[in-house]
């Protein structure tokens, strides 16, 4: 004891050891970040299991089948067959447009909250001169009698009442299911009167009831796509392909327009067979929630290092420079408090707000700690000092977590800023004759 007591290499290697044996422990608190992060997404998948998972629509379009031969060689015989199989021609509409309201809803599954939504869509538009005479198609091979408007929803349990579709003057109701899965694998269709006639022009109008889970995305299929959304959700994120072209957000909801043409994307309004990018093109909205405790834990605790480090530090000097002997187990108490406060934090933000939590957590950590050192070193002076470095450093911390945009920029110059008052407070310590002997 006499040589940790005068050694001031050996009491470094000391603290050095600490410090890595209470990364062990922040570790673990990294993966039990990780594990309630998963759990309240499966809560969430299993909420949106009942309710209607992320909704993606695609269409209305029009699928035509058809006749189609082709050589074939046949083993049997060794001859060379022509047969018959049928494929299918695939239309997207002139005009597509939509408008829609979300209202959205907040559900909790145990302690935790999910977004679901009830939406209201109404799709209109237009198909204009199906020009069969591109793909070199006999008419008497294409069979108009079997021709289906088919619109894509990626979870069907989401509808909450029967579709229908007005056909020009006509009007016809939609079936559960896919003709062929040439575009999407879930959906709805229903047969459709089509004429001969390149020229003829059909407008479509249909009224979608629809519920779903955090996100609904479009596919823009018309040759000019005219997407409008509103709701009283407050914090939308939109995401995918295409932004809004404009877009209201205020505390009473949104309103987002996108105007998207068929030049904006990597597929054509018409072809013969399957197709397999028009996934890609997906736009619309994601319904947040405004915390997300989780990710804010994962990065406060990436600072875990730096407390401990500049708490030991602090406490290190306080050795040199007044002659105090801190054994290292009280260095390796005060270190598990510093890093309980992690717990602390992630418990209680799954409870309450981030802010309150993290406010809670850290003045406790604080009391804590402070009544210890103030019992070990018996100095108001130095209890003070540790305490309010450590309040500036939780200060320090918060601050980074708000500012989520500047936070590397902040946390560089506080972290800049620490370096030079160490190097500023040891400046005149000489090291090479220094021993830790108490007053």
């Amino acid at each position: 004891m006499k040589n940790l007591k005068n050694n001031i290499y050996l009491k470094i290697s000391a603290i050095f050891v600490i410090v890595m044996l209470l990364l062990i422990p922040t570790n673990m608190i990294k993966g039990l970040i990780h594990e309630r992060e998963f759990t309240q997404k499966m809560a969430i998948k299993e909420v949106s299991s009942k309710w209607g998972e992320e909704q993606t629509l695609t269409g209305p379009f029009i699928t035509i089948p058809y006749n189609k031969y082709i050589k074939q060689y046949s083993q049997k015989d060794s001859t060379n067959k022509i047969v018959k199989i049928k494929d299918y021609i695939h239309f997207l509409p002139t005009q597509l447009v939509v408008n829609g309201k979300i209202n959205p809803e907040r559900r909790n599954r145990a302690i935790y909250e999910i977004v679901v939504y009830n939406s209201k869509l109404e799709i209109s538009g237009s198909f204009d001169n199906l020009n069969f005479s591109e793909f070199d198609i006999p008419k008497k091979d294409i069979q108009f009698d079997k021709a289906t408007l088919s619109l894509g929803i990626s979870d069907l349990r989401g509808i909450e009442q029967q579709v229908s579709l007005k056909w020009n003057s006509e009007l016809f109701s939609f079936n559960p299911g896919t003709v062929t899965r040439n575009i999407i694998e879930s959906g709805i269709n229903t047969g459709i009167s089509i004429n001969e006639n390149d020229s003829t022009s059909y407008q479509f109008t249909l009224n979608l009831d629809l519920k779903g889970s955090q996100k609904l995305y479009f596919i823009p299929v018309g040759e000019i796509s005219d997407v409008t959304i509103t709701s009283e959700w407050n914090n939308p994120s939109f995401n995918g392909a295409f932004l809004p072209d404009s877009r209201t957000v205020k505390d009473s909801g949104f309103e987002a327009n996108w105007n998207i043409l068929h030049l904006n994307r990597n597929f054509p309004q018409k072809w013969t067979g399957s197709i397999n990018n028009i996934s890609e093109s997906a736009f619309g909205i994601d319904l947040l929630l405004p915390v997300d405790s989780y990710q804010k834990s994962m990065r406060s605790i990436k600072y875990a290092l730096l407390f401990i480090c500049f708490t030991f530090i602090v406490f290190f000097f306080v050795e040199v420079l007044r002659k105090v002997f801190i054994h290292p187990i009280q260095y390796i108490l005060v270190g598990i408090a510093l890093v309980v406060f992690y717990t602390l934090l992630l418990s209680i933000s799954e409870h309450l707000s981030y802010n309150s939590a993290f406010i809670i957590s850290a003045i406790a950590t604080l009391l804590l700690i402070i009544g210890y050192v103030k019992a070990i070193l018996k100095s108001n002076q130095l209890t003070m000092l540790l305490g309010g470095i450590l309040s500036i450093l939780y200060a320090f911390i918060f601050v980074i977590i708000q500012l989520q945009d500047y936070a590397l920029l902040i946390g560089s110059i506080g972290i800049f800023i620490i370096l030079g008052l160490v190097m500023y407070f040891s400046r005149k310590i000489d090291w090479y004759n220094l021993n830790l002997d108490e007053k």
